[in-house]
């Protein structure tokens, strides 16, 4: 909610979600921490287990809404079709 990956009147990323106003889609997705450097099948090891990515899922949601932010989330770990339009040309791909 704090990273500023939001323009301000410069185009510069100087905005974050509280910032803008903004509202969070919040959806659990172990896919996307597939690491495929050592070849063409996707390793998940480095993806936590079930039951502590869940726990993780639900503190970041309850941590947003501390913060007043607008959240809708998905269902842990089911099949969900998401559509996304996108804004603008930037992706980031975030690792802690």
């Amino acid at each position: 909610m704090n990273l500023r990956i939001f323009e301000n009147e410069d185009g510069k990323f100087d905005r974050s979600l509280l910032d803008v106003g903004g509202a969070a889609l919040v959806i659990s997705n172990f896919t996307l921490y597939g690491d495929a450097r050592k070849g063409n099948r996707p390793n998940f090891s480095g993806a936590a287990r079930p039951d502590s990515a869940q726990e993780l899922y639900e503190c970041f949601v309850t941590l947003l809404k501390c913060q007043g932010v607008e959240v809708q989330t998905g269902r842990f770990a089911a099949q969900m079709n998401v559509r996304v339009e996108n804004d603008g040309p930037v992706t980031l791909i975030l690792d802690f």
